[in-house]
């Protein structure tokens, strides 16, 4: 694929990227150093809690869908970064050995009106399992570098 521009990325357009294995060893160690509850690192006592086994950090499923983004388009784009997160729900437990894939969805897209050289694009990125069920889903604003600087 070449590189991506901000008119590259048209309202309504939906892209499903590959998959990935999340296995228990990275949930508990991802835990272990960032997010030590106990719903996160030990089946048994995560068995106890609202998510009745053990599953995935919230702030892990963050990490993991923003490696899923990066290695889909984003570090083949012309991407200048995300002014912040307008949005993150976390919808479902992240549980061991369970296959996720990505869906991004074009929500909008402006120009800068003070930067001629950028555009914004809104996503809603999804992950999503096996199941078919969205686990988290997340609304950005990305600034992207425009192909020709100030043409709308």
């Amino acid at each position: 694929m070449s590189k991506r521009y901000w008119e590259d990325f048209k309202p309504g357009a939906v892209e499903i990227y590959d998959s990935r294995l999340v296995t228990r060893e990275e949930i508990v160690a991802f835990a272990a150093e960032f997010d030590p509850q106990p719903m996160h690192l030990d089946e048994a006592a995560a068995s106890t809690t609202l998510l009745g086994g053990l599953g995935a950090s919230g702030w892990h499923m963050g990490c993991l869908l923003m490696r899923m983004i990066a290695d889909s388009f984003i570090l083949d784009s012309s991407s200048m970064g995300a002014p912040g997160i307008e949005e993150l729900r976390w919808l479902k437990p992240l549980r061991p050995d369970t296959r996720v894939h990505l869906r991004a969805t074009v929500l909008d897209t402006r120009a800068s009106k003070s930067r001629p050289e950028m555009g914004l694009t809104r996503f809603r990125y999804e992950m999503i399992d096996e199941a078919g069920e969205v686990v988290v889903a997340m609304v950005v604003p990305t600034m992207f570098g425009r192909r020709e600087k100030g043409v709308s």
